[in-house]
Formats: C-alpha cells, structure tokens, sequence
C-alpha cells in the first residue's frame, strides 16, 4: 500500500535547486569528515537534503502531548506496530531529546548507528507479523551511554531537529511517527517550520483529570493556530492523542481505566467525566480510551509493543481506531491531491495545440460540443475521484 501525495512546492524547489552543484552525500555537513576544507554550498546541502527525504515520505503524524508523562512514546510504539501490522511502511523519529525512549520500546537500548554515504543508519525493528520492518530513529543511537544528560541550548536542539529528519535514512515510508517532547517549545517550533510544505498532521495524547487537560489542550491551541490538522484524541486509561499537523486528526484518551485481573470489573483510577466537555471546546473529540495495563509496560520494557504480542487484547482493539484516524487521513489527502494535479492536468490538455489541431477539422458547432462533453466528462471523473477517494476496503488500500 502506498498513500503517496502529490507536492508541487516540494518538486518545483527540488528541481530548481538541482542545477547547481551538490555533494550527493545523505548527511549533514556536520557529520561530513571533509567538511573543514568542503567549499560547497552547505546551507543549500541542508535544505536538499531535508526535502529528498520528505520527497519520499507520504504521511508524517505528530504524536504531542503538552504534559509529560502521559503516554506519547507508548501510544507512539504501538501505533507504528499497528500501522506496520497493517503492511505499511513504518518510521519512527524520537524527537524527545531529552528523553529518547523509543530505543527502549523497541529494544534497541545500548544499539549505535554508523554514518554512511546515504546517511545515519536507523534501527529496524522486526517481527512475524510485519511485511516492513519499522524504522526508529533516536538520539540515543549517537549517545556513549543511555543514562548521558543532554544539557543542550536551543540551536543545539535546532541542528538535531534538521539531523532527525534530513540526515536519518529513512527510505520510503508511508507513515513518519515523530514522537514530540513535552511542550510547545524549540523542538514542535523547528519541525513545523521545516514540514510546512509535508503532508503532516498531530496526534495529541494526555490523561483525562483536568491537571493533565490543562496543559494538554494548549497542545491544541498550538495546531489551530499553526493550522495543522488534528487526526484526533487517544485515551489510555487517562491518555489523549490528536493527530494533524497545522491540524489535529483526533484524540486519545489513556489510562482511561483499570480492569481487576480477579473479578475482571472495571474501574477509572483517574475523573474523567470533564474530558468530553473540553474537547467539545475546542471542537474534538475522543477517538477512543485506551486503559492502564500492566502488560503494555511489560511490553514496552521488554522491547515488544504490546499490540503485536496480544493482538486479541482489549488494548490492541483500543489502538484499531487510533490506526484508523491515520490511514482515513492519508486516503483522504491522495485523493485532495490526485484531484488537484488532475484538474490541472485537464485544463492544460483541453488549452493544447494538439487538441486544438484535432478539432479543425470539424464543423465550428461540433468542435464547441465536443469541447463542453469533454469537459463534463472530466468534471464528473474529478467529482468521481473526490467522493470516494476514502471509501475503499483495507483489503484494497494494502495492495501494492
């Protein structure tokens, strides 16, 4: 399966940009060992390099949570693991510099990544029952030690932002996870300026009592006003995503609540009934609950995300509408964008000479009719397409 948009802004810069020299490398200059005496263009490199990777990256999902500690990397590693189980292309980006935990989640803790020619190496994790494996990237592959603080300042963290997205190889991929800090601070600011001209959209994660949703729903505030689109809101016993860059696509409640393993009754450890009030606020609402398990932290220590290790659970039913949100997206964009470059593909068409010169032959009225048929054919395709650009099957969407 592959959801691959349609990037004019990205295309036309690219071939701009590529009549001047480049050294082709798949890195930054930074990490270049000729670069003291490189007299090459290296600001020109940087951005060719940010957008060669975009080129081949179809959706980018912002996994954001205004408050710490309420989920984000174990909402972020079983998402990829479901969107993967489904046969897509999966990348993961730990943009929380601070705290890269994503090595842990898919057992890469104490792993190291080389610099190539075609950039860094990422990890890739495997399973039976993923087609692709998922790529991760971290910075903790670059680190000596996983207990090493990263005590940086802002243009630090600016140079790694650029080096999460530009100088990681990360292939071909359906969905780009980046997994967000805390806050909406350097790191959320840098991204979004550089993934203006991406498909991007936020996934926003936070628990249900109203100390988390207080810091939370600025997350929101910050998509609106960025306009990145919100795929939604994730609850995991207490836990709420939304996904949209510039826009928000839904959110997810975690730790919503807790079943007792003895008489299997439910019960919520955290007040919850204020949630759908304040996302009805800010015009949201909660694409599903996933509850506190003590399996989903086993997993995530263990390096195994816990959606593949009991696909029948009711956590890994709890994550299906979460990986729905994301691919309902992504079918929705194509099919924005295949309208777009289809409409201006029959507007030049219809201004061609050649048309023009296969119509001479034909009586003024009869040209003039086969002109207005034609473009009532090519309406209702358009039409056609933007309909139903959503409503196919899995099954079908999965083919390749």
């Amino acid at each position: 399966m592959s959801v691959t948009h349609i990037n004019a802004n990205i295309i036309e810069s690219r071939t701009e940009s590529t009549e001047q020299p480049d050294c082709g490398l798949g890195h930054a200059c930074q990490f270049c060992p000729r670069e003291p005496e490189c007299t090459l263009n290296k600001p020109r490199h940087e951005k060719l390099l940010i957008e060669s990777r975009l080129e081949r990256i179809d959706q980018i999902v912002l996994v954001m949570a205004h408050k710490g500690g309420v989920g984000k990397s174990t909402v972020s590693a079983n998402l990829a693991a479901g969107l993967a189980a489904r046969g897509y292309r999966v990348g993961v980006a730990d943009a929380d510099i601070h705290g890269p935990n994503q090595s842990r989640f898919f057992g890469f803790v104490g792993a190291h990544v080389r610099v190539t020619e075609q950039g860094l190496g990422t990890c890739d994790f495997e399973a039976a029952a993923l087609e692709h494996p998922i790529k991760v990237g971290s910075l903790g592959f670059l680190m000596e030690r996983d207990d090493t603080p990263i005590v940086w300042r802002d243009a630090y963290k600016h140079d790694f932002m650029h080096h999460l997205i530009g100088s990681f190889d990360w292939g071909e991929q359906d969905f780009l996870l980046i997994e967000m800090p805390p806050g909406t601070g350097n790191e959320l600011i840098t991204l979004c300026d550089m993934l203006e001209s991406a498909n991007v959209s936020a996934l926003l994660v936070t628990t249900p009592q109203e100390v988390a949703l207080m810091d939370s729903l600025k997350a929101v505030r910050y998509c609106q006003d960025r306009q990145l689109p919100v795929l939604g809101v994730v609850g995991v016993v207490g836990v709420v995503g939304v996904v949209g860059v510039v826009g928000v696509v839904g959110v997810v409640e975690n730790m919503s609540g807790v079943t007792c393993p003895h008489c299997d009754g439910e019960f919520h450890l955290f007040p919850h009934e204020a949630l759908a009030e304040r996302l009805a606020e800010v015009g949201l609402e909660s694409l599903t609950r996933i509850p506190l398990d003590a399996y989903i932290a086993q997993g995530s220590d263990e390096g195994s995300p816990d959606i593949l290790a009991r696909p029948e659970a009711v956590v890994a039913g709890a994550f299906q509408p979460v990986i729905d949100a994301c691919v309902e997206h992504a079918r929705t964009q194509f099919a924005k964008s295949a309208v777009q470059s289809l409409n201006g593909v029959f507007d030049e068409n219809l201004e061609s000479p050649l048309f023009e010169q296969a119509l001479e032959g034909l009586a003024p009225e009869q040209g003039d009719a086969m002109c207005e048929q034609l473009k009532n054919m090519l309406g209702s395709e358009s039409q056609r397409l933007a309909g139903n650009g959503s409503a196919h099957s899995d099954s079908d969407t999965n083919k390749r």
